[in-house]
């Protein structure tokens, strides 16, 4: 019977990036809100971030309090990732990640057996990002049930889990110059070798980021559960072909979906409202790249000029480290004097907020899932600049399947005057209407599959129930 009254509990491990953060917080709120103890874990720089970013300086920050005094269980607590504060990561991000591949699991290890052994009153279990590669080696060592959370479209998911079909017909590594059509991966209707990732080309293969997302998704297929931050009606045949081998859940968009607010941006926030409230209904064209891909600087030009060729409205969100040559001084010479009332450059902003705006009538985004969701969320359509990761396969999704953006260019050459004919036609006329119309749909379906009775909240109901029958046979084998 004392078996019977030990709590589920959590230890939730995210990727270190804000497009995981996300919805890895508010996953860890749902969870809290259907009565599951969780100790959610930052990597400790993570949380120096955090906290420089919501100015405290001596960096005791707690950022689950307010939801721990609303009544939910929530522990919070911090990992080293095995480098010094100082150390650039984004800037070293492949001898960041040959660590976090090779170094970092030995201390997860040891850091889940000190969590188990200081609380023998609860019944443990794994949350982990799909993309860490000792998920399942771990989850094993310890007789923990194993919950994988993917951050991205179930689209992209399928295609690295099928990489050995794929490997198997000749289409892996992709030819960089050579476009084919796929039509065997199950539940993907057709996709070119254009859409895909690029860490799955010729160029590419063999690269720390191709062998880390290699070996996660070994670990993936011993996973007990799969959860997606997607929604099973824009992805079904997808996720029901994925269901047919291993329990997947679409839960999505998780981002908005906890009552509880916390902190989660690694920027300072600055607040924009005053000036869209000063523009007119749907003039404003919102530009960001996210908060971890790179450009140059040409291209920043390109899209500058075609801003200002444009004559729209527009915020863009010009952050530090945005061109790879790490140079800070990245706008033309004397663009934010031309802009004047015009344009409004800032660093970083709460996305949502401005996307909620009704001033804002499009996005011109590099398609990273986060804002992705949050664009559809609000119903605003997208130009859409993929650069890299998951974004082009996003890019596809958005534009071809979908029909709620257009591409800025055809492969990655941007000139800044057709940049700015396709925001003129893209923020007025024929297009912005058709676009506009299918934004509002698919925002209709986001919002639906969250109501009550909707599709991510039966299906979270339904991964609960799973979770804790497994979690019974687990601890009843004990």
């Amino acid at each position: 019977m004392a078996e019977e009254q030990r709590k589920p509990h959590a230890i939730m491990i995210c990727v270190p990036y804000q497009g995981h953060i996300n919805p890895f917080v508010n996953l860890a709120l749902k969870l809290a809100s259907k009565g599951f103890t969780i100790t959610f874990v930052h990597l400790e720089f993570v949380h120096h971030k955090l906290s420089k970013a919501h100015h405290s300086n001596n960096g005791e920050v707690d950022f689950f309090r307010e939801a721990r005094e609303s009544g939910l269980d929530i522990r919070y607590t911090t990992i080293n990732d095995g480098f010094s504060m100082e150390f650039d990561r984004d800037v070293h991000m492949m001898e960041y990640w040959e660590s976090m591949v090779h170094d970092f699991p030995a201390r997860v290890d040891e850091f889940v057996g000190k969590i188990i052994q200081s609380d023998q009153n609860l019944v443990h279990f794994l949350v982990a990002d799909t993309v860490y590669s000792w998920c399942a080696t771990i989850a094993k060592k310890y007789n923990l049930v194993n919950v994988s959370f993917w951050t991205e479209p179930a689209l992209v998911f399928s295609l690295i889990y099928h990489s050995d079909l794929l490997m198997e017909k000749g289409h892996l590594p992709y030819k960089d110059n050579f476009e084919e059509e796929i039509n065997y991966v199950p539940g993907v209707e057709s996709i070119s070798t254009r859409d895909f990732m690029p860490y799955l080309s010729e160029a590419e293969f063999g690269s720390i980021v191709q062998r880390a997302f290699s070996l996660a998704f070994e670990e993936v297929k011993k996973a007990d559960f799969i959860l997606h931050n997607t929604v099973h009606e824009l992805e079904s045949d997808i996720l029901s072909a994925l269901n047919k081998i291993q329990p997947n859940y679409a839960i999505g968009p998780i981002n908005f979906s906890a009552t509880n607010t916390v902190s989660k941006s690694l920027c300072y926030e600055s607040d924009c409202t005053h000036w869209l409230d000063s523009k007119s209904p749907g003039s404003v064209l919102y530009v960001s790249f996210g908060s971890l891909v790179q450009t140059s600087k040409q291209v920043i030009e390109e899209i500058a000029y075609g801003l200002l060729l444009s004559e729209v409205n527009f915020i863009w969100v010009v952050r530090a480290g945005i061109v790879s040559s790490g140079d800070t001084n990245v706008l033309p010479d004397g663009f934010e004097d031309e802009i004047k009332d015009k344009g409004l450059i800032l660093p970083w902003c709460n996305q949502i907020a401005v996307l909620s705006n009704p001033a804002v009538g499009g996005f011109l985004t590099h398609c990273g899932w986060n804002s992705t969701i949050e664009s559809m969320w609000c119903g605003v359509p997208m130009i859409c600049y993929a650069i890299t990761y998951d974004q082009p396969t996003n890019r596809k999704l958005i534009v071809d399947d979908w029909k709620i953006g257009i591409s800025l260019c055809d492969g990655k050459s941007v000139d800044r005057t057709k940049v700015a004919e396709k925001i003129k036609s893209f923020m007025s006329g024929i297009t912005s209407k058709s676009l506009k119309h299918e934004a509002t749909k698919v925002k209709k379906t986001l919002q639906n599959a969250l109501a009550i009775d909707g599709s991510s909240e039966r299906n979270l109901d339904q991964f609960v129930n799973d979770l804790k029958g497994k979690i019974h046979v687990t601890t009843a084998s004990e």
